[in-house]
């Protein structure tokens, strides 16, 4: 399976995303923080990324703006997770560079289909 970086500042999110990742058969990579998400998808090239949107200090809009553009990330899909349910959020994260958006909470087959397709085209 693949590895998969998740950038979750929620405590309880990112051990349920993990557990559903785990259980899925993927090895997981863990930041709390974009800062510390941009270092371990440069340094460890996993094949996704989860970003979640809201984070403290640089936003996973900014932090995936960023990773799109740099040559050594540019390429790996990013999924945005998500509270956030208004009609123009999900634009603003294909505008940042998200391959999809998923909203919170989490819905394992949702997950899963999503993970699934994009790994799948990449």
């Amino acid at each position: 399976m693949a590895t998969i970086l998740v950038v979750e500042d929620n405590a309880a999110n990112m051990r349920l995303t993990c557990l559903l990742l785990a259980n899925a058969g993927h090895s997981v990579l863990r930041a709390t923080d974009a800062e510390t998400g941009l270092t371990l998808a440069r340094e460890c090239q996993p094949e996704l990324i989860l970003m979640d949107i809201q984070l403290p200090g640089m936003d996973g809009l900014t932090a995936t703006l960023q990773l799109k553009q740099d040559a050594r990330t540019a390429a790996i899909p990013v999924i945005a997770l998500t509270a956030m349910a208004m009609k123009d959020d999900e634009e603003k994260t294909r505008l940042a560079g998200c391959n999809a958006y998923i909203i919170k909470p989490l819905r394992y087959k949702e997950l899963y289909r999503v993970i699934d397709t994009l790994l799948a085209h990449s």
